[in-house]
């Protein structure tokens, strides 16, 4: 395993994930990328996109991302904002273009209906990407 993508989003579910891809890329020499996707909604012909978050609010989740690889002696390979449709597919349509071997992602566990409801993107993203996908709780 040589390239390690975090998927982050500034939530308590995401810093899991990033400490678990932090401590698995140090053990396995691996680089590691981080990726926040800025979802988009709305989108019709009539009007622009809207995305969920205003650019320096997704900078300021990839910015302290960053700081936290930092503060564990670390250095991110790639830090970088995809923008898309859904977060799982710029999160699997990144690991294809960048050819990355594992995908860490953090899940808030949902159960039963919510789950049901609100669906999970890391769930998503276990089924449908390309290279091994870990689920940090």
């Amino acid at each position: 395993m040589k390239h390690i993508l975090c998927c982050v989003d500034g939530s308590e579910h995401a810093d899991t994930a990033l400490r678990a891809a932090i401590e698995l890329s140090a053990k396995l020499s691996a680089d590691l990328s981080l990726l926040v996707v800025n979802v988009t909604f709305g989108h019709s012909r009539r009007g622009p996109q809207a995305l969920i978050w205003t650019k320096e609010e997704v900078q300021a989740i990839l910015d302290r991302a960053c700081d936290m690889v930092a503060k564990r002696g670390q250095k991110p390979a790639h830090a970088v904002i995809a923008v898309a449709r859904e977060a799982s597919t710029g999160i699997i349509d990144h690991a294809i273009e960048h050819e990355v071997d594992a995908i860490v992602i953090g899940t808030g566990d949902k159960r039963g209906l919510s789950r049901l409801l609100l669906g999970s993107v890391a769930m998503d993203v276990a089924s449908r990407a390309p290279c091994t996908v870990i689920i940090a709780r």
